[in-house]
């Protein structure tokens, strides 16, 4: 990690004069991702690295008086604390809203980053809720998609996945736990939730670090960035030692993808709509007559999420990106099968889809 700056003085001496320019530009890329004018306060999620710490900058120049900003201690590391030290004694020197969230328990250290994420999200969602924020920024970037984009290829990924890093998505109170709603039906207090945007996802992490150090904010950086036992630090080294891989050439590929994704989530509302059949409220009844696997795919996909959520189901791991291909295979071949504690029963063209009974005990 490397040392943070010594806190300013004052205000003055917190945030140098930032480029007009670079404030204008970060003002424009936020009504582009939210596809409307702001209104209200910006929660920004803020680690303490180069790349937050300028998102920051820029937000406060650009939105002054509207932004608040959290700082998530995974108390992983020794020095998370004084990390979120600096970014709290940055905001107050600057008169930032400053909170600092940590998990109510420890991170799975099975897959460190992937629960990591879901816990920071977690805390992130129920903060922004609690403030009333129009959005939560995070500070994701160009070079970011460009990883994303590799690590899903690598994976074997369809336009979903390499759509990579979306600019703007919605997070869920009720979508984001298992076992909501409670006993079949959502609490009003849990069916709210706040748009989650990526305003830096043009912008390059060099550009990013130079902002930061030019206006002289104060940043660390995770040694966790260099650790190539993670997918993403390795697909990082390998942009940085193959100039031919152009990163802003990767995030556009991802966009494209992310459109063609989004052409295909219209269309399949418009198939779900007209081959959705009567059924129980706690099961999923369509007709798949006819459908392209990839189309069959995306209905089994929100079929299975609804009747977890409708149903309360916790058993097995569930997410938008969970491989369902065996199951599909099955169906296809006329066989029932389970996913993630739903079984889906094919009738002719019709598949039926409903929680699973309990597992007999011996």
């Amino acid at each position: 990690m490397s040392p943070p700056a010594a806190p300013p003085a004052s205000a003055s001496d917190a945030l140098s004069p930032l480029d007009p320019a670079w404030v204008e530009r970060f003002r424009r890329d936020i009504e582009a991702a939210l596809g409307a004018a702001t209104e209200g306060t910006l929660a920004l999620a803020v680690s303490g690295g180069p790349d937050s710490m300028a998102m920051l900058a820029l937000a406060h120049a650009g939105f002054p008086g509207r932004v608040a900003a959290a700082t998530v201690d995974h108390r992983l590391r020794s020095a998370s604390a004084a990390e979120a030290r600096m970014v709290a004694d940055w905001c107050a020197t600057v008169g930032i809203p400053h909170t600092t969230l940590r998990p109510p328990r420890r991170i799975f250290r099975s897959n460190v980053q992937a629960d990591a994420r879901h816990l920071r999200y977690d805390l992130l969602g129920h903060w922004a809720i609690e403030l009333g924020a129009h959005a939560l920024l995070t500070a994701h970037h160009c070079d970011d998609q460009a990883e994303t984009f590799l690590m899903r290829a690598r994976r074997g990924s369809g336009p979903g996945g390499l759509g990579g890093i979306r600019t703007r998505w919605r997070w869920e109170r009720q979508r984001w736990h298992k076992g909501y709603p409670k006993a079949g039906v959502a609490a009003v207090a849990d069916v709210d939730g706040v748009t989650v945007v990526r305003p830096l996802l043009g912008w390059r992490r060099a550009e990013l670090r130079a902002i930061a150090a030019q206006a002289a904010i104060p940043f660390v950086d995770d040694p966790s960035n260099a650790d190539d036992r993670f997918d993403r630090v390795r697909m990082r080294q390998l942009l940085a030692q193959n100039p031919w891989l152009d990163p802003v050439a990767l995030a556009r590929s991802a966009r494209s993808c992310e459109e063609s994704d989004a052409a295909l989530a219209a269309m399949m509302h418009w198939i779900a709509t007209e081959r959705t059949l009567a059924s129980d409220a706690d099961e999923r009844r369509i007709d798949m007559a006819g459908l392209p696997r990839e189309l069959k795919r995306r209905l089994a996909r929100d079929a299975i999420g609804y009747v977890r959520l409708v149903a309360s189901v916790t058993e097995g791991n569930w997410s938008d990106s969970t491989n369902i291909e065996a199951l599909l295979d099955a169906l296809e071949a006329g066989a029932a099968a389970t996913q993630a504690g739903v079984i889906v029963r094919p009738r002719g063209t019709v598949w039926t889809f409903r929680e699973a009974p309990p597992r007999r005990s011996h």
